[in-house]
């Protein structure tokens, strides 16, 4: 007799993780939306002097990471709340907030991990899709919003489609979240986002205790492989949640000590923001010239639509017999289109000419 698991289980989608993680280096990992930079000399070095204190437990309060976000942002550091990534502060969301009955309202294409809030929770999933330029359609997913919801949450910049919305709507759609119904705002790529200063929505915590900016160390801080990231919170009661349901000390030490470091250095983010776009730009006019028309990207990822006559898994098989990796849109929510991250300046005109051989 097989082992029973629960219906969560069974319920439970397969994430689309991306291929290359054991591919040699000359492969243009350009699939996960990964930094092509390395982390800072002076951040490696952090999180070396961590470990060698590893036989102790983390810090499970976070302080010393929670005081310089809370240095950095401006928001006292009980309405900080840590994870081990973003996801990890995601998936305690739903776990704390969402249960059978309960609503839960996203736009679609968006996050990967939004589906799984819903099957762990037994909740019931209410996707929105985008408008037909791939933005969040904010009116239309304010009108699903009943009694029964518990969460909202609008990806900004939105991981996979790289567009964003300006300030002005997201306040105004913050203005029409009733306070029982808790607002995730996912800003994992907000600092490539050039349409509003990245810091912004802080002014809206204050205004909306039903508020979380949720943020990252994984992209422009170039520190996937340790696994940070934080929310920014309109009040302790989310924190606290949160933490409730979680296992203790879901950060680790060397994360929280590169976390503490990689804050240190906003001259580098601002440099890496700025290779970002300039490779957002050299991609996008590559495209053109290949008459393919990527969306208004404010990420480090751009999102297009194949030509008609393509098929996506034989591009997508194409690129990787060149050399490069990049995530089709099946996997992500819409068959057709492709994401390719933003990589080295040579890793992006590599990613060209093999489109273009390709196609």
């Amino acid at each position: 007799m097989a082992i029973e698991f629960s219906a969560r289980v069974r319920r439970m989608p397969v994430y689309p993780v991306a291929d290359g993680y054991s591919l040699p280096d000359d492969v243009a990992m350009l699939a996960s939306n990964e930094s092509p930079d390395p982390p800072l000399p002076a951040v490696v070095a952090a999180a070396q002097r961590a470990l060698s204190g590893v036989n102790r437990y983390p810090d499970p309060s976070n302080a010393t990471l929670k005081r310089a976000l809370s240095n950095r942002y401006g928001i006292a550091p009980s309405r900080i709340a840590i994870g081990n990534g973003s996801c990890d502060v995601l998936l305690a969301a739903g776990e704390a907030l969402l249960e059978p009955g309960a609503e839960l309202v996203y736009a679609w294409p968006s996050f990967s991990v939004y589906p799984y809030l819903a099957a762990a929770s037994g909740a019931r999933a209410i996707t929105v899709p985008l408008d037909d330029d791939d933005y969040h359609d904010l009116d239309a997913m304010a009108a699903e919003i009943t009694a029964a919801t518990r969460l909202v949450i609008v990806c900004n910049p939105n991981n996979p489609t790289s567009t964003a919305l300006p300030f002005a709507d997201i306040a105004a759609f913050a203005q029409r979240v009733p306070r029982h119904v808790a607002l995730i705002v996912d800003e994992a790529y907000c600092e490539f986002n050039l349409l509003d200063d990245p810091d912004t929505t802080l002014d809206l915590l204050d205004r909306h205790p039903n508020l979380v900016l949720l943020r990252t160390f994984s992209k422009v801080y170039g520190l996937c492989g340790l696994r940070v990231g934080f929310a920014l919170c309109g009040s302790e009661d989310f924190v606290r949640a949160v933490d409730a349901v979680r296992q203790p000390f879901f950060c680790n030490a060397a994360a929280q000590a590169a976390a503490v470091e990689a804050l240190a250095h906003q001259d580098a983010v601002a440099e890496r923001v700025e290779r970002a776009i300039v490779a957002r730009v050299e991609i996008a006019s590559g495209l053109s010239e290949l008459g393919i028309e990527a969306a208004p990207s404010q990420a480090n990822f751009c999102w297009f639509d194949l030509p008609e006559e393509s098929d996506e898994q034989a591009v997508v098989r194409g690129l990787a017999e060149r050399g490069v990796l990049v995530r089709a849109g099946t996997a992500l929510g819409r068959a057709g289109a492709l994401r390719v991250t933003y990589g080295t300046p040579g890793q992006n005109v590599r990613f060209l000419d093999a489109l273009r051989e390709v196609l």
